[in-house]
């Protein structure tokens, strides 16, 4: 493997413009694409937004994922020979709505991640959770997808890290009060996991609530390539090298001093974790 480019999309979203928001979706697609990105994370509820105060509300702005909308993103995604991340709202059959994003391949594949772990927050509070933690196979290597308030728990990541995978997307909304994610949460699970971590955020203002942007692109040692600022639409870029995350074990000094936080692990040690306790 070679080193590829990846790209997080930080824009501003309009609630309940779904036709607008994927218009302006696909014109951020094309110039990540023209400057070279192999891979291109756009935020959570990109299509949608996220601020709504009722299911009912939110219910008209959920799409099937073989709505026109998310055709025309895996259609421009084959097109440009790019991996495309989006987050909108999905309408799953019996009347379930979840807070997803559409994983589009070159190849013109499609497939959909649901967020495993709800905040009490905007829609958020009316969704279904996921129930996977898949791992996708993308040209350059593997590709993990976490939504926001996911990335906040260690397990998700560590799981989707021991099933391969080398790159970790994830589309977020971040609130004021998010700052500690940016701050220290995507490096902690990059450095843990020894993989890359492309995290799009949104900018703006939705019903008096602030998003931080903050995109940013981390290597597998935790140091961030690329971090945007909180205001600004923009297109962050990043090389990376998804064959470094396969070589979890870290040498300082051959014998003396090395490191693996995955090899290392006692899971004899964890039976808590599989299990509900007081």
């Amino acid at each position: 493997m070679s080193a590829i480019t990846v790209a997080a999309v930080q824009m501003d979203v309009r609630i309940g413009d779904v036709g607008g928001n994927a218009e302006r979706a696909l014109v951020w697609l094309r110039q990540a694409a023209d400057a070279g990105a192999e891979l291109i994370v756009l935020p959570e509820a990109a299509l949608s937004g996220y601020c709504f105060a009722s299911r009912d509300e939110a219910m008209p702005h959920a799409l099937p994922l073989e709505a026109e909308p998310l055709q025309a993103f895996a259609r421009r995604c084959a097109e440009l020979g790019v991996t495309g991340v989006l987050g909108y709202l999905e309408a799953a059959p019996g009347g379930h709505i979840y807070n997803s994003a559409c994983i589009a391949m070159p190849s013109g594949e499609v497939a959909t991640y649901r967020k495993t772990h709800l905040p009490t927050l905007g829609v958020d509070r009316f969704l279904g959770k996921g129930d996977r933690l898949p791992v996708f196979d993308a040209p350059w290597g593997s590709l993990g997808c976490l939504i926001c308030y996911d990335v906040r728990f260690p397990e998700p990541a560590r799981v989707l890290a021991l099933r391969g995978m080398d790159v970790l997307a994830v589309p977020t909304n971040w609130p004021e009060g998010a700052e500690s994610t940016p701050d220290f949460v995507l490096r902690a699970r990059a450095r843990e996991n020894r993989v890359f971590v492309v995290a799009a955020d949104r900018v703006g203002v939705e019903r008096g609530r602030r998003f931080i942007g903050r995109s940013q692109i981390v290597d597998a040692v935790g140091k961030a390539l690329a971090e945007a600022d909180g205001v600004s639409e923009t297109i962050l870029l990043a090389q990376i090298d998804p064959a470094e995350a396969r070589r979890k074990r870290i040498v300082i000094e051959p014998g003396e001093w090395e490191q693996d936080s995955v090899g290392d692990r006692r899971p004899e040690l964890y039976g808590l974790l599989g299990a509900d306790h007081a």
